[in-house]
């Protein structure tokens, strides 16, 4: 690593430990410290590939993700930078594990608040005991319920100085079916296209419009015909898993703000959750014929991991409304987010609220 990059880090470092108390200190440090490893391990693309011991897939996979990288600054006017163009082999499934908490009667995620990426409804760990440890304590010192999921990758804003801090391509991502692996870089190349400090829902939800609309583009241009079959069978199934969802959870959000003795609550908010459960075993055995690959999902639900889903979603349809708007012109869609970023938070909730579509109207009983 050049000295001065590594000087400038340690000396972040330092500041956030001077500022920080003993457990949050010890947070920041496994941050960073987890991040230089990542950064260690990592390789140009081009080395991996004039290299004769690099395995034939993985060769084809690197050729192929930058094609995506290309396409993505052509295509997608995302940010034309170092990232994704160095690969890490880790030892592990994720590259991080993300905690998130949430009240017993509250869909409203717990909030950590961090320098530059302002406050957020969840929290990343590189060790995956580190991160189940803090589950426990926010259940049993502040009694929430909480969820630890897996995360493939992750973006550093593209804030750190120089190329070797680049985010690079990971192993627990790259032999990603295609469709899957150009959707998680375009996602994350728009965090560091735009990024609004302390709003997850409207991070979250413009990445996720980004990289539907992008992935969306990409299977025209690049995929073939069977290709295109494939994830349009498997997007199909998603957005009946997501539709699902966020019917439940508009029924446990309007139980909750009714407000009412715990027990009625709980009681009601029981039923709620055993029907969402039911209504997935009817559609896993039924529409979907057997498939399970939502089973784990549904089995831990709860309140944490409702709400996160809901960040990352929750205003996609405004946002794809904003791109056609914008006549399907990425240039000219990002230029409309960030003026959307500079709006007063309620001024911009309300713009969001005004592009989502109506909902759809339920025929009539016979």
């Amino acid at each position: 690593m050049p000295k001065r990059l590594l000087s400038r880090l340690l000396l972040l470092l330092a500041s956030l430990l001077a500022l920080a108390g003993c457990e949050t200190a010890g947070y920041y440090a496994q941050s960073i410290g987890g991040h230089l490893a990542l950064l260690r391990a990592a390789r140009p693309v081009p080395e991996l590939l004039a290299d004769p011991a690099t395995p034939a897939e993985l060769r084809e996979r690197l050729q192929r993700s930058q094609r995506m990288r290309d396409f993505s600054v052509r295509e997608l006017a995302l940010p034309d930078n170092a990232s994704y163009r160095r690969y890490a082999e880790l030892d592990r499934p994720a590259v991080v594990w993300n905690v998130a908490a949430a009240p017993p009667f509250s869909l409203e995620l717990r909030r950590w608040c961090f320098p530059v990426a302002g406050c957020v409804g969840y929290r990343g760990y590189f060790d995956r005991a580190a991160a189940e440890a803090e589950a426990a304590r926010l259940r049993e010192a502040e009694g929430l319920e909480t969820v630890v999921l897996p995360v493939p990758a992750y973006s550093t804003l593209g804030k750190l100085p120089g190329d070797w801090f680049a985010d690079p391509l990971l192993s627990t991502l790259i032999r990603w079916p295609e469709p899957e692996l150009a959707r998680l870089i375009f996602h994350e190349l728009a965090h560091q296209r735009l990024y609004l400090a302390g709003d997850t829902a409207f991070n979250e939800s413009y990445a996720t419009a980004v990289e539907r609309l992008g992935g969306a583009r990409w299977l025209a241009a690049e995929a073939g015909p069977e290709a295109r079959a494939a994830d349009a069978a498997f997007e199909a199934r998603r957005e009946a898993f997501r539709g699902l969802v966020a019917r439940y959870r508009a029924q446990l959000d309007a139980l909750y703000r009714t407000g009412g003795p715990a027990e009625r609550l709980a009681a009601d908010k029981d039923r709620i959750y055993a029907e969402l459960r039911a209504a997935h075993v009817a559609l896993r055995d039924g529409a979907w014929g057997g498939d399970r690959r939502y089973d784990a999902w549904f089995a831990r639900a709860n309140n944490a991991l409702l709400g996160l889903q809901a960040a990352y979603f929750g205003w996609v349809p405004a946002f794809e409304a904003l791109f056609e708007r914008e006549g399907r012109d990425f240039a000219r869609f990002h230029a409309a987010v960030e003026a959307l970023a500079g709006l007063p938070a309620a001024e911009r909730e309300a713009t969001l609220r005004a592009l989502m579509p109506p909902e759809p109207v339920a025929p009539p009983n016979p």
